[in-house]
C-alpha cells in the first residue's frame, strides 16, 4: 500500500502578496504566509533489512510527498537489539533526521556514545535524572537545498509506557511539563510513546490532546488502524509497526519462535530476511496552530 497525503481539505485561500515577498527575502517582522508541515514517522527498524528499506524507500518517498522532516524509531536497528553510532548514521544518511529509541536502549555498549554526542539521538525521557542522553528536543526543518533559511522548528519527544514493561518514571507526570516547555519555542511537537498497552497509550494520548500535534505508538512492531484526530487537534495511531522484514515473528525467523512456545526453552532469535516493508504514518500539521490536519498510515515494499 502506498500512501499519498490528501483527503478532506479547507477550501484554498489566497496568499497575502506581502507574506509572499517576505517568505522570499527573509524580511523580518512580517510572518510568511502559514503553511502545513509534512512529518514522516517510521516505524521501529529492525536489522540490517530494515535499514535497507529505509536508505531505497525514503528518498522516493521525501520527493515524492515533499516530506519536511522525519522520525524513525532505531531501537532495534543493530542485528534486531539496539543501535551503534554506525546504524544510526547510515539512518541518518537515508534522510531522517531524530532517532528515537525505546527498552531495547541499552542492548549495545555503544549507544552511550550516541547518547553522549548525538543530539538527533534521542532516548525516553522519563528515565531517572543523570541518565545519558536527552528525552526531547527542537530540531529545525529542512528545505528543497538542504538548508535551514525559512525553515520551521519542530520538537520531538520520547517516552516509555510502564504497563508490562521495565519499570521507568512515571510519564503520565514527567511529560506534561516538558511538553509546556517545548511549546515556548514551537507548537509542532510529536511524541514517540514506546509502550506494550493500549489502553495505556491512548489514555497518554487523549491527556495530551490539543498540547502536542501527533502521538504515535511504539514497541509492539504490529501496525494498527486506528488513526485518527482527537477534538484537540492531536493526531494519534496506537502503533506504527515496523519496518522489517514481515515474513517473520515480528522480525524474527519464525521456526525458533515457535520452538520457544513449543519447548519453553531459549533459543536464538535471528531478523528475518523476507518481505521488507516501510511501516509508518504520514502526518500533515498547521504550523501556526500545531494542529494535525491529517494522519495516514504508511507501509510501502522493497522491491527484491
Amino acid at each position: 500500500m502506498s500512501v499519498a497525503f490528501g483527503g478532506h481539505r479547507p477550501p484554498a485561500t489566497a496568499e497575502p502578496r506581502h507574506c509572499r515577498i517576505a517568505a522570499l527575502l527573509d524580511i523580518p517582522g512580517i510572518s510568511p504566509y502559514r503553511r502545513r508541515v509534512k512529518l514522516l514517522f517510521i516505524g521501529d527498524i529492525v536489522g540490517q533489512p530494515g535499514r535497507r528499506a529505509v536508505t531505497e524507500l525514503l528518498p522516493k518517498l521525501r520527493d515524492q510527498h515533499r516530506l519536511d522532516f522525519v522520525i524513525a524509531n532505531g531501537e532495534n536497528s543493530a542485528g534486531g537489539s539496539g543501535i551503534t553510532p554506525k546504524t544510526a548514521e547510515e539512518i541518518f544518511a537515508a534522510g531522517v533526521d531524530v532517532i528515537t529509541s525505546g527498552d531495547h536502549l541499552w542492548d549495545q555498549k555503544e549507544v552511550m556514545e550516541l547518547l553522549a554526542n548525538e543530539k538527533r539521538f534521542l532516548r525516553p525521557l522519563n528515565y531517572p535524572p543523570g541518565t545519558p542522553g536527552m528525552g526531547s528536543g527542537v530540531f529545525q526543518t529542512r528545505n528543497a537545498e538542504g538548508g535551514t533559511r525559512n525553515t520551521i522548528s519542530v520538537a520531538v519527544l520520547n517516552a516509555q509506557g510502564r504497563t508490562f514493561m521495565p519499570t521507568l518514571e512515571n510519564p503520565f507526570l514527567l511529560v506534561p511539563p516538558e511538553v509546556e516547555r517545548l511549546r515556548q519555542q514551537t507548537r509542532i511537537i510529536f511524541v514517540d510513546f514506546h509502550a506494550e498497552a493500549t489502553s495505556e497509550k491512548i489514555a497518554f494520548a487523549r491527556m495530551l490532546d490539543g498540547q502536542v500535534s501527533a502521538v504515535v505508538g511504539t514497541h509492539t512492531h504490529v501496525q494498527t488502524a486506528d488513526e485518527q484526530i482527537f477534538p484537540g487537534g492531536t493526531a494519534y495511531l496506537s502503533d506504527a509497526g515496523f519496518t522489517g522484514p514481515h515474513d517473520s515473528v515480528l522480525g524474527r525467523d519464525i521456526e525458533p519462535v515457535i520452538k520457544r512456545f513449543v519447548t519453553n526453552m531459549p533459543q536464538r532469535f535471528e531478523v528475518a530476511k523476507n518481505r521488507v516493508l516501510l511501516h509508518g504514518a504520514a502526518i500533515e500539521i498547521d504550523d501556526a496552530s500545531g494542529k494535525a490536519v491529517g494522519i495516514k498510515r504508511v507501509s510501502e515494499m522493497v522491491s527484491s
